[in-house]
């Protein structure tokens, strides 16, 4: 069990499970109208897989390379997620329909 965490092979689990939820949310919103919408979303699931490819890359002992453009993708769907988030809530605050 030590062996298949520390290898990174648990991340790759997590990952696919990841994408599978990701998937089934955006085909529930787009069939039955339920639950965020893809631009919501996707930014955050993106964040989060790229987090766990940072992480994959320091377990399987990639260059640092790697792993700052890892980041650098978690930074970048981080702040698109914020930003949607941010220009939602001022919708709310003056009223008007959630683009």
């Amino acid at each position: 069990m030590e062996a298949w965490f520390s290898s990174g092979r648990a991340i790759d689990l997590v990952l696919v499970v990841l994408a599978l939820e990701a998937v089934t949310l955006s085909l529930l919103f787009r069939f039955r109208g339920i639950g965020l919408a893809p631009a919501t979303l996707w930014p955050m699931v993106l964040a989060g897989a790229a987090l766990l490819l940072a992480l994959r890359a320091a377990l399987g002992g990639a260059g640092w390379g790697w792993l700052a453009l890892c980041l650098l993708a978690a930074l970048g769907a981080h702040l698109a997620d914020l930003a949607g988030r941010w220009r939602r809530a001022e919708a709310r605050a003056r009223g008007s329909a959630e683009p």
